[in-house]
């Protein structure tokens, strides 16, 4: 099972009509609420199982600027900024603190890289520096093994993901959002090219604003408008411990671990570099899509045949709006973590930090990513459908960019100048010849 996360109750009235109907309560749902309602409109929240079941939960908690897309620069950085005055802003904690991150660079390719992505972020604003082996080991005591350089983003930080997407939602409601869950949208209505409802299994929602922030399930949302957006699953495995006294406070990404200090004392640890990709229908389908991410990614990613495909291959056929769906036979995804992967990090971690050598671990899970084939995540106006805006695809790291996002989701919807420029972000990049590549992985 997933981690256990901080309960939002449900509102128990569906309205009969709202301004912008959001579909789904992780991280980038509950934020686009937040600010929506913050600006007056009439938010409906629809999530199908609990706040924060999926993905936004189950994440490491990183909050990085730190070997970011180059594309994602200025919304990151916005997104730190958010993060540091949302306690304030929402009333409640969230768990966020600074406290650094490092990206070992353990060898001659992977310094010059990281040395030159220093150059190209503080472009945007964005401060980062070269440690040497010494300057590494001074910010990690204790590290038996400290890497002959590294990549330090002295203002990245963390926050809790069990906690934050439900603070934030408790912040929509007393906004003005209604937060429904246990609800899920079966399908959006559309006619004369607009939006005109959201169908959910408790009723129909008149709207004229529908936005779609499904993680891994807003591929299967779109497929029913006829938007065929190309997006695959990657699941990723996360353990926790017990406390640590005196653990490392900086996170650290390495070749065979990454960590980060809980706010509970225990670390979040997981593999460095292995990640999981189900082989399922629509990998053939998006084969030559994804190309070059598996090329990138190579090293990194273990393909998988197994009970997905049937799965997906069955939940694939369209229902109607008035019959139970998908989204109702499976309230949470929650994967079978590859719990080999983790034990081989954890002892890879306890060789090079003794401190770590009494912890043990309390719990695993995975967690299915909702990847695009260049990593960059869309969030866009859907050109053929008025009133659609989507926003998913986050490829891993967004949580981190979670308020940025649900920031510009909000700009979207209400012809505000934008965050960020949202140009890299367009769905359209997918279908008008760009092809756009990945540069900084998953």
């Amino acid at each position: 099972m997933g981690p256990h996360v901080v309960p939002v109750a449900s509102d128990l009235a569906c309205p009969a009509a709202a301004d912008v109907v959001v579909v789904g309560g992780g991280i980038i749902g509950t934020t686009s609420a937040l600010y929506l309602a913050e600006r007056g409109l009439k938010v409906v929240l629809c999530e199908k199982g609990h706040i924060a079941g999926e993905q936004s939960s189950r994440n490491w908690g990183w909050c990085r600027q730190a070997k970011r897309d180059p594309r994602e620069f200025d919304l990151i950085r916005e997104a730190l900024g958010l993060w540091r005055g949302m306690d304030a802003r929402i009333g409640a904690a969230t768990g966020f603190t600074t406290t650094g991150i490092l990206f070992a660079a353990n060898t001659p390719e992977r310094e010059a890289s990281f040395a030159d992505w220093v150059k190209e972020a503080a472009g945007a604003g964005i401060h980062a520096q070269m440690l040497s082996k010494a300057e590494a080991a001074k910010q990690l005591p204790g590290d038996t093994a400290p890497s002959k350089a590294a990549l330090w983003c002295a203002s990245d930080g963390r926050a809790e993901p069990q906690k934050a997407a439900p603070a934030i939602a408790e912040a929509a409601r007393r906004a003005g959002a209604v937060i429904l869950t246990d609800c899920a949208v079966r399908g959006v209505e559309t006619g004369g090219g607009k939006v005109v409802a959201a169908v959910t299994e408790r009723g129909r929602i008149a709207t004229s604003t529908v936005v779609v922030a499904g993680g891994a399930w807003t591929r299967r949302i779109l497929k029913d408008l006829g938007i065929d957006l190309p997006q695959l699953k990657v699941r990723a495995n996360v353990l926790r411990t017990s406390p640590v006294e005196n653990g490392p406070i900086p996170a650290l990404w390495d070749h065979d671990f990454a960590f980060r200090r809980r706010e509970d004392g225990g670390y979040t640890i997981a593999n460095g570099h292995v990640n999981v990709v189900p082989i399922v229908p629509d990998s053939f389908r998006f084969c030559l899509d994804f190309l070059p991410a598996l090329r990138m990614e190579f090293a990194s990613l273990r393909l998988r045949f197994g009970p997905r495909f049937f799965t997906e291959w069955q939940e694939a056929g369209r229902r109607a709006l008035d019959e139970p769906s998908v989204y109702e036979a499976v309230r949470v995804l929650d994967p079978t973590p590859d719990t080999s992967y983790l034990r081989s990090a954890f002892a890879a971690l306890q060789r090079r930090f003794p401190v770590f050598a009494g912890a043990r671990i309390v719990q695993s899970w995975a967690g299915f990513i909702d990847a695009t084939p260049d990593a960059v995540p869309v969030i866009s106006p859907v050109d053929s459908v008025s009133g659609l805006v989507v926003a998913t695809g986050f490829s891993g790291h967004g949580f981190g960019i979670g308020p940025g996002a649900g920031h510009l989701v909000a700009d979207l919807v209400t012809g505000a100048r934008p965050i960020a420029d949202p140009k890299d972000f367009r769905l359209s990049r997918f279908f008008d010849g760009s092809r756009p590549r990945p540069m900084a992985g998953l």
